[in-house]
């Protein structure tokens, strides 16, 4: 599963990120790092931009770049 099809209020660990080149590295440097939990909190009334929660802050991406992040849902006894 991607980001960008995670529902509102689940959190996730992520798995890999994908993409080529600076759009890889930007995502890097944001913290978006495998085996780092996030958690989706809020979706735009049109469906663009997404805000995560991710190492304490809020983060905000679009659609396209959420979409490059594959996470695996986790429950809350895993955590």
């Amino acid at each position: 599963m991607t980001l960008d099809k995670l529902p509102i209020g689940h959190s996730a660990v992520i798995t890999a990120v994908n993409g080529e080149g600076a759009l890889r590295c930007r995502l890097l440097d944001m913290g978006l790092i495998p085996h780092t939990k996030v958690t989706l909190r809020k979706v735009a009334p049109l469906g663009d931009p997404v805000e995560i929660q991710i190492r304490g802050y809020e983060l905000t991406l679009r659609i396209e770049d959420a979409r490059q992040i594959a996470v695996t849902e986790v429950t809350e006894e895993k955590v």
